[in-house]
């Protein structure tokens, strides 16, 4: 199970807010209910399938597009850790029982 964090960021809109287009890519990412994700003031991570988190990604990317964006900026990082299974709750935990 892999973790990947996102910023998608349109360009060459009408407007300086972008509550709309993050709006619209939430919408997007809940028709793929086999990802978990969350929403971040910055960001969002997501965690599944390597594989299918860059094909969810890749449809992520493409919403601004739709709504009228002429240029789309969009940053990746994965955390893809093979040695023992994990996730966004798993490390959560982790870092909570050594602040204990």
């Amino acid at each position: 199970m892999a973790i990947a964090e996102f910023t998608i960021i349109p360009i060459g809109t009408a407007t300086t807010s972008l509550s709309g287009y993050v709006a619209d890519l939430h919408k997007e990412l809940e028709k793929h209910t086999d990802i978990t994700f969350e929403m971040t003031p910055m960001g969002t991570i997501i965690e599944g399938p390597l594989d299918r988190l860059l094909e969810v990604i890749r449809a992520v990317h493409e919403v601004p597009f739709a709504n009228g964006a002429e240029r789309v900026s969009t940053s990746i990082k994965i955390d893809d850790r093979r040695d023992k299974p994990a996730s966004m709750q798993q490390k959560m935990q982790s870092v909570a029982a050594k602040l204990k």
